[in-house]
C-alpha cells in the first residue's frame, strides 16, 4: 500500500477540491439548478391548478362535464410534439400530463358534487 492508503497502481478519483464527504462543486451547482427548477415546477403547477379550479367552478355552473376527452386528446398530441422538440421523451410527457389531468378531473368532479349539494340545499 502507498502512503495514501491505496494499493499501488489503484486509480484515484480526480481531485475536485472537495474534502471527505463534501459534495464536489460541479455536482453542487447542478443540484442547485435542479432545486431551482423543481421550485419553478411547483409554482407553475400551483398556478395551473388555481386556473383549473376556476374552470371546474365554471363547468359546474354551466352544467358541463368534468372532463373533455376531445380537448385532452388534442393536448396530448400538442404536448408530445412539444416534448419531442424539446428533447423530452414524449411518452414521459404524456404520462405526466395524464397524471395532472386525472387530478384536475378529480377536482372538477368534487366541485360538481359540491355544486349539486348546494343546489339541493336551496
Amino acid at each position: 500500500m502507498s502512503a495514501a492508503g491505496a494499493a499501488p497502481g489503484a486509480r484515484r478519483a480526480p481531485d475536485d477540491g472537495a474534502g471527505a464527504g463534501a459534495v464536489p462543486p460541479r455536482l453542487a451547482a447542478y443540484r442547485a439548478t435542479i432545486d431551482n427548477l423543481d421550485a419553478a415546477l411547483v409554482h407553475l403547477l400551483a398556478e395551473r391548478f388555481r386556473c383549473t379550479q376556476r374552470v371546474g367552478e365554471l363547468k359546474a355552473e354551466l352544467d358541463l362535464p368534468p372532463s373533455d376527452p376531445e380537448r385532452e386528446e388534442r393536448q396530448v398530441a400538442r404536448l408530445r410534439e412539444l416534448a419531442a422538440q424539446s428533447g423530452l421523451d414524449p411518452v414521459f410527457a404524456e404520462k405526466f400530463f395524464a397524471f395532472v389531468v386525472a387530478e384536475v378531473i378529480r377536482h372538477h368532479e368534487a366541485i360538481r358534487q359540491g355544486a349539486v349539494r348546494e343546489d339541493r340545499g336551496r
